[in-house]
């Protein structure tokens, strides 16, 4: 059988939003937000539920936490690239904040809201970096006035950009335990939690791999799930046209350049193909 695939939106909620695995959302927490922010202990404010499911299958797919000293944290996974995401982010972020406000309670009471938003599609492709941390600061001086407003954003596609890449690749990239994370998340299938390398050698991570091998969907869950995934690979095949015709656009401009006698290293950069690309046109 086909593993599970933590991108889904509705695995991710089994693996990270319920009791028994509030290790793993500490963890995944820690992992994204700064020194400052880490917390030691987490609540969940809407742990998974099946039987709130089968009422009401989009709204509890987010993760809402609590750490111990007040600060609210959503994550959410996002598997298609929705228009005015960037507005709905927000949104989130705004409900996450006000909600803690009961009647009669002082604003001084509101604790720092933090929103983390795991895309699995590129969302600001003006940066290559694939962790990119929002606040509200001063225009001309940089000054971080609004101190309890934080957006994190984890592209998923700039982290694994190869689909093709194996193991030894993804643990090249695997710097820190927020890389471990996104490496679960994208390359999951090359993950052996009985033989891992070193740089991915974390009881949180087994923990992970095996809950994924163990998981069980009942019939409203799995039907969402299959639906979810559906979504996920049309968005994968869709993006790999796009490249295949960016490439060939580019093999045909580095051929017209190179009809011009330039070298291949400057049709390299020029291109953005590598020089064996280049030699073997």
């Amino acid at each position: 059988m086909e593993k599970i695939s933590p991108r889904v939106d509705i695995a991710f909620k089994k693996i990270f939003g319920v009791e028994e695995n509030k290790d793993l959302l500490l963890s995944l927490i820690n992992s994204i937000v700064g020194k400052e922010d880490k917390i030691a202990e987490v609540t969940l404010l809407n742990p998974y539920n099946p039987k709130n499911f089968r009422q009401d299958k989009l709204s509890i797919l987010d993760i809402k936490a609590k750490g111990e000293d007040g600060k609210r944290y959503n994550i959410e996974i996002q598997i298609s690239d929705e228009a005015d995401y960037d507005k709905r982010a927000l949104y989130y972020w705004a409900k996450l904040y006000t909600e803690q406000l009961k009647v009669a309670e002082d604003y001084s009471t509101l604790s720092k809201a933090i929103g983390i938003h795991i895309l699995n599609f590129t969302s600001i492709p003006e940066v290559d970096k694939y962790h990119n941390v929002f606040h509200i600061t001063e225009k001309e001086t940089g000054l971080l006035y609004f101190k309890d407003l934080e957006l994190h954003t984890i592209e998923l596609k700039k982290f694994s950009k190869d689909s093709h890449a194996e193991l030894a690749d993804i643990v090249a990239m695997v710097k820190n335990s927020l890389d471990m994370w996104a490496a679960f998340l994208t390359r999951h299938d090359l993950l052996n939690k009985e033989h891992l390398p070193l740089e991915l050698d974390d009881p949180d991570l087994k923990k992970a791999l095996n809950v994924l091998d163990v998981m069980n969907f009942a019939p409203e869950e799995r039907e969402a799930y299959e639906e979810h995934l559906k979504w996920l690979r049309m968005e994968t095949s869709t993006l790999k046209k796009h490249e295949t015709k960016w490439f060939e656009e580019k093999k045909n401009m580095a051929r017209m350049i190179l009809q011009e006698g330039i070298d291949t290293q400057k049709v390299s950069k020029i291109t953005g193909l590598s020089e064996d690309e280049i030699k073997s046109l």
